[in-house]
Formats: structure tokens, C-alpha cells, sequence
């Protein structure tokens, strides 16, 4: 049966978000640790506790601009005010979670009797994803927080910024492969891009949009409807796998291979430090810094928050405590606060997100105090502090795999029984996949081309669902025991942590 029809276009749909924007932030969650409301889980891209929308207003000054703390200021040698800058790689974070929450709403728009017409989805998310500041900067955010934010509209958080533009191989200055033909872990290597990639799964978004609208909607292996447009019935989460692999794809890949990489001259860590940048007050290798620190997603006084804080509460009136959350300043995003989560949920303490913060800060700090150039020592100190960042950094994803190979095995111990949640199966095994697709973007990893490619072999490119039978399951989780080896191998992770088969939970 069909509903009465009901289209829109896309100016419609922007004054949709307008309107409804903190309607959106709530949906269903599997796992109050580690889920967000809307399902989002890992990545904080929603109004439940796991992003931010009752941060802790504590009043406290700890780390803040005035000096009294240990956080990330320091003040230019050219007119003796704060130099740290990176507006645009927070607007990117906040367009990877808006993008995502928009995803997230799209279910509840369609089953109220919304008849999207093909392509008319994807225009949406390409409001994100190829955002432009002319026609979208004027729109009110959606992320919420407590208290609000400072900023409402994207404008006020920065201009003239995009996804597509820092997609891997999108932005191919300095990149360490092409990745036109060397993207590994999809399909048969090469065979997408990682802006074919998320085309894609934007078009099998748009693509069940509609089909839903109509009537057609996907069977999970019970036999029932399944729940979600972002949901396939081999199992994919379309809205996890984006969001995190724009997580890695952007934010990692930046970092990593880009503003902290030390490859081509004048760029990155080989940039110039003797002068300011154009009419900036800082230097073009602090800024190259700050862009790094401001793509692995922390706060500026992110070492001082508690653990349990990073990871639930992604904001915290700290820095100007001022009774509102500055997002430039007072909100951590991604994988800053997946570092944050895994210390938190280790049987065996971690340290990764200190481990991460504390390497920005001294090479930062280092660059701050020389009067540079750098000296070959200086040099030598700032690429180590460089490596112990991007290292807690990749170290802080591949747990968060860990993580997941651990929700998907619970997962899979229910088949068979009522307490089997396709939904949750999907979403905990895209969440794994898009995070693991994250590590071939960093030029020093820890795994080597050989290993990564196992771990893809290892993962596959769908869960194994309960209509596979009991022999491929038990195969499947063989294979995930064996890919959370490698992983525990690569990173020297306390066996404690992996998990195993006589009970222990790990991360």
C-alpha cells in the first residue's frame, strides 16, 4: 500500500534541519557505553551522552586560555596573542557528525510519509559532504550541546570548507599512494577510490530511500523488515560505515599523511618557520601543528579531562568557562574521543589518549620556544614527538577495533536465541569495518601493507549472519580471534584487553 505522496526538494530540506534539528538526535541504542543515540556508537555524532549533549559545565578553568593549566595555547612570537588555529578541521568534524545525524533522521522522515524522488537523498548528503559555505553557511547547526554552543551556524564555526576536497586522493598533494588504484579492504583492491566509495554508499542510500517510500524494504534473517534505510540486508550499516571511514579517509589521513607528514618540502613538518604565514600571527610549521592536533579532534585542555569525561561528554565549558561551549575550543570529536573510551573501557589501564596529547603538547611547545628555522636537533625531537602522536593516535583505532571484534563475537553468541539483534550485529560490524578501513592511510603504520591486507581478508566485506549456518559462524569467528591477534600484535596490546574465548570481554 502506498502513502499519499508528499515531495520536497532539497531548499525544503534544509529548512527541515532548520526546524527540526534536535528532533533528530534521538533514535534507539543498543549499548549505553558505547552507542549514541541515534546508533551512531563510536565517533560521537549525536545528542546522547556519547557526544555531548549534557556535558559537564563544571565552571572549572583547568587548562584554560588564562595559563592555569597545562593546555594547548601558546603565544606568538609576533604579537604575543594565542597563535593555535584550526577552524576548518573542526568545521570537518562537525560536518562528519551533522552529516551523519542527518543520516540518522531519515528512516522516521520516510515512515512519517515522506516520498523522496531518487537523487533527491543524495543532494542532501552532498549538502555535507560538498558543502559550500555561499548557500549552506547561514544553517543552523544541528549537534546539541549543554550548555549551547557558542556558534549556531556553520559560518560562525568557519567558511569556505569541505569533505570531498580532503578525501584521500581527493587532496593528492604529498600523499604516500595513489589511491586511485591502491585503496585495499573493499571489494577487490583498487576497484573504488575513497571518494568512489562513499559515493556509493551514498547512492545505496538515496537508492533505499526510496524504495522504502514505496514499499520495498528489505528483509533482515528473520524474516522481518529490517528497521533502518541505512541498513542492508547483507548486513551493512550504511551510516556507520561513512561516518567512520570519513573519520579515517579525512581526519586520519590529514593527519597523518599530510600536516604531520615530513615528505615534500615546504609542506607539512618541512614547512617554514622563520616569518609569519601571509598576515597570520603564526608561523607556517606551527600552524601545520595545530592543523594535525586539530584533525586528531581534542579539545584544548583535553589533557585535563577525566577519562570517563572523553568518553561519554564530548564537551566541557572548561577553557573559557564561560556558561556556553565554544566547539572550536571546548569539544573533542573523533577519534580523540574513541582514545578517551578505550582508556576508559581497558581491563588493563591504557594510557592512549595521554599518550596522544602529550606528544602534541611538547612538540608544539617545541616549536613554540625555537626561534627557528629548527635546528637538526629540534628537528630530530619534533619528528619523534610526531611519531608518539600519530602512533597513539593509529594505537587508538586499531582498540576500538578490538572493540568491535568483541561486540560482534557477543553478537554472534546469540544466534539462534531471542536476544539476536540484527541491527546491532550490522552497526557493531560496521563500526569494525570503517575503522579498520581507517589504518591505510597513515604512512608509518604499524601494520605493514602484507599485515593490512590479511586483516581485510580476515574481516571480509559483510558480517556473517545467522542464515550462513553454524559452520561459517564458527569459521567467522576463528577469523575475528585471529584478526584481533594481529592487531594485538601490531600494537602491543595487554592480552588483557583483546579478549578471548574463556569469558574475558577485553575492550
Amino acid at each position: 500500500m502506498h502513502r499519499a505522496q508528499s515531495r520536497s526538494n532539497h531548499s525544503m530540506s534544509l529548512i527541515w534541519m532548520a526546524c527540526i534539528a534536535s528532533a533528530l538526535v534521538g533514535c534507539t541504542a543498543s549499548s549505553p557505553k558505547d552507542t549514541a543515540a541515534d546508533g551512531s556508537g563510536d565517533g560521537g555524532v549525536d545528542g546522547s551522552a556519547d557526544d555531548g549533549i549534557d556535558g559537564s559545565a563544571d565552571g572549572s578553568a583547568d587548562g584554560g586560555a588564562d595559563g592555569g593549566g597545562e593546555g594547548y595555547a601558546f603565544d606568538s612570537r609576533f604579537d604575543g596573542e594565542d597563535s593555535v588555529s584550526y577552524s576548518g578541521q573542526v568545521f570537518r568534524h562537525l560536518l562528519i557528525e551533522d552529516m551523519s545525524r542527518w543520516v540518522g533522521g531519515l528512516t522516521a522522515r520516510v515512515d512519517a510519509g515522506w516520498f523522496p524522488v531518487a537523487g533527491e537523498v543524495e543532494g542532501e548528503l552532498l549538502f555535507y559532504y560538498a558543502f559550500d559555505s555561499a548557500s549552506g553557511g547561514e544553517v543552523p547547526l544541528s549537534k546539541i550541546t549543554d550548555p549551547a554552543a557558542l556558534q549556531s551556524t556553520y559560518n560562525e564555526v568557519s567558511a569556505d570548507k569541505d569533505l570531498v576536497g580532503k578525501v584521500a586522493g581527493n587532496d593528492p598533494t604529498g600523499q604516500h599512494k595513489d589511491w586511485s588504484t591502491a585503496l585495499v579492504g573493499w571489494g577487490a583492491p583498487g576497484s573504488h577510490s575513497p571518494d568512489g566509495l562513499l559515493r556509493s554508499w551514498i547512492a545505496q542510500v538515496d537508492a533505499a530511500a526510496v524504495a522504502r517510500s514505496n514499499g520495498d524494504i528489505p528483509l533482515d534473517p528473520s524474516g522481518a523488515p529490517v528497521g533502518s534505510v541505512t541498513l542492508t540486508a547483507e548486513g551493512h550499516d550504511l551510516q556507520q560505515l561513512m561516518q567512520k571511514f570519513l573519520l579515517g579517509s579525512i581526519a586520519f589521513s590529514q593527519g597523518a599523511d599530510d600536516y604531520l607528514d615530513d615528505d615534500l618540502e615546504g609542506k607539512g613538518l618541512n614547512s617554514d618557520h622563520t616569518g609569519p604565514e601571509g598576515e597570520d600571527n603564526y608561523t607556517a610549521l606551527e600552524h601545520a601543528w595545530d592543523e594535525g592536533f586539530g584533525y586528531f579532534g581534542a579539545a584544548r585542555d583535553y589533557g585535563d579531562w577525566e577519562d570517563a569525561l572523553t568518553a561519554g561528554a564530548g564537551v566541557r565549558d572548561s577553557w573559557a568557562a564561560d556558561g556556553a561551549i565554544d566547539l572550536l575550543t571546548e569539544a573533542s570529536w573523533g577519534h580523540a574521543l574513541n582514545a578517551g573510551k578505550r582508556d576508559d573501557g581497558a581491563l588493563v589501564a591504557t594510557d592512549l589518549s595521554g599518550q596522544a596529547w602529550g606528544h602534541f603538547i611538547d612538540g608544539r611547545r617545541l616549536i613554540a620556544e625555537s626561534a627557528g628555522p629548527l635546528t637538526e636537533d629540534e628537528r630530530a625531537a619534533l619528528l619523534a614527538h610526531r611519531d608518539g602522536a600519530v602512533a597513539a593516535w593509529e594505537a587508538a583505532i586499531g582498540a576500538t577495533i578490538v572493540h568491535y571484534i568483541n561486540d560482534v563475537l557477543r553478537d554472534m553468541g546469540s544466534f539462534g536465541t531471542a536476544e539476536y539483534d540484527f541491527a546491532a550485529h550490522a552497526k557493531h560490524w560496521s563500526e569494525l569495518k570503517g575503522f579498520a578501513l581507517s589504518l591505510q592511510f597513515n604512512p608509518r603504520s604499524a601494520l605493514s601493507d602484507e599485515d593490512f591486507a590479511t586483516l581485510h581478508g580476515l574481516l571480509g566485506d559483510a558480517p556473517v549472519l545467522p542464515s550462513a549456518g553454524a559452520t561459517a559462524a564458527a569459521d567467522y569467528e576463528l577469523r575475528l580471534a585471529e584478526a584481533r591477534a594481529l592487531l594485538g600484535a601490531a600494537y602491543g596490546f595487554d592480552a588483557g584487553n583483546l579478549g578471548d574465548a574463556e569469558g574475558n570481554n577485553g575492550w
